[in-house]
């Protein structure tokens, strides 16, 4: 159990290529953005310097999805990021956007718990419903699975995972309307 609370350490040769030190295999950008997604701290170090060079790394894993098309981070964010690191305020924004995410992480776990221990769960209904939710958090999240930080699966029948494709592209598609009409009124 202690050794999963301790990092996964990639060390990156001289070659740029990265090491993963658990299992003795040379990975991608793409890969640790996975071991991330599963729940799993990552620290990635230069062999020969030994430099912390884990932030560099996430911040190109970002970058990278963003040039994808995956855009996550809205332009005018982008901007604000910008400008704190010209300003004062950059002392308080790591602070405010870690809170950020964590009140996001604790808000989501409870709302996922209190949905499964509902009384009102044998409801008809509720399942799509609720399959709905997840879908939607999913999308606001980029791809954050609550469950899979704690531990536990919920387990995907083919069926359920079209449906939810199709909330999935649903959501989305009000989501971009809900972001054309806050730019308007800004």
């Amino acid at each position: 159990m202690a050794e999963d609370k301790k990092p996964l350490l990639i060390k990156r040769y001289a070659s740029r290529r990265l090491y993963n030190t658990e299992t003795s295999d040379y990975v991608t950008l793409d890969d640790i953005a996975g071991f991330i997604r599963d729940g799993r701290e990552v620290q990635i170090v230069d062999l020969k310097t030994g430099d912390d060079l884990t932030r560099q790394y996430l911040l190109q894993i970002i970058a990278e999805h963003e040039s994808r098309g995956e855009n996550m981070l809205p332009v005018n964010v982008l901007n604000d990021l910008v400008r704190s690191y010209t300003t004062q305020a950059q002392s308080m924004v790591p602070q405010f956007l870690q809170t950020s995410f964590e009140m996001l992480r604790e808000g989501q776990a409870k709302m996922m718990e209190n949905m499964a221990s509902n009384p009102m769960g044998k409801m008809p209904g509720l399942e799509a419903m609720q399959a709905q939710q997840e879908a939607f958090l999913k999308a606001m999240t980029g791809g954050f699975n609550p469950w899979s930080a704690a531990g536990t699966s919920q387990p995907a029948s083919e069926e359920t995972s079209e449906e939810e494709g199709e909330d999935l592209d649903e959501i989305k598609k009000q989501l971009a309307e809900l972001q054309d009409k806050l730019s308007k009124l800004k």
